[in-house]
């Protein structure tokens, strides 16, 4: 007979294969290695232990001090549009508690995961990540220039305006991912920076996570 701490792990499990099954195959989530790496990372780890349960629901999951985790099909759909490369260097905008950080990890070379918030970051150190994955402390929109230049740079979350400083740290063919918030509306985005020019097309409506530190300045009229 299982105990009760092997039948919380099976429910888990069973959890993680109805997101696959429902949130990820349904949703042009379809890059095997992004999926096989949403099945395996388990998701409940990297809430906070009261949340756990509601790991695996299709919607934003709160972490603590305003921020929140990504739903599955969100976090999917921006890691197969980014396309990682296992040669790649990457950079995590707003890394929380490290949960998209464990699923780069086994898809590229190496991770620079940036939080500003010392109690995300506190709780990423806590979960373990694998030893591709360096974390830092800094501004998110300041991006993490020591580690310069990227070649997939995934925002994980939704913002208003993308800072120049982050453009600059891509490199030549560098991919970039983020939500991009357009009249209240949160749009899934890709680009690639070509030439030294850069541009991001939507592919996808969906709520994201807001993060800190990238709203529009304000406009004022007289």
């Amino acid at each position: 007979m299982c105990d009760e701490a092997e039948v919380t792990e099976q429910n888990f499990e069973s959890m993680r294969e109805a997101m696959v099954s429902n949130q990820l195959r349904t949703t042009a989530v379809n890059d095997v290695r992004v999926v096989d790496a949403m099945r395996a990372v388990p998701r409940e780890a990297f809430v906070p232990a009261n949340r756990a349960e509601v790991a695996y629901v299709d919607t934003l999951v709160p972490l603590g001090g305003g921020r929140s985790l990504n739903s599955p099909m969100a976090t999917g759909r921006l890691l197969t549009e980014a396309q990682p490369r296992a040669t790649d260097r990457a950079l995590i905008v707003g890394s929380a508690t490290g949960y998209v950080a464990a699923l780069l990890s086994g898809l590229v070379a190496h991770v620079v995961a940036l939080e500003e918030d010392v109690a995300l970051v506190t709780a990423a150190r806590s979960a373990g990540l694998p030893a591709n994955v360096e974390l830092v402390q800094g501004p998110l929109a300041a991006g993490w220039a020591q580690g310069a230049p990227y070649d997939l740079i995934l925002v994980d979350g939704a913002i208003e305006t993308l800072p120049q400083a982050l453009v600059d740290q891509l490199g030549e063919e560098g991919r970039l991912a983020a939500a991009v918030v357009e009249r209240g509306v949160s749009r899934l985005s890709v680009g690639r920076k070509v030439g030294g020019a850069f541009g991001l097309v939507a592919f996808a409506d969906a709520e994201a996570a807001p993060l800190p530190g990238f709203a529009k300045p304000a406009v004022f009229k007289f």
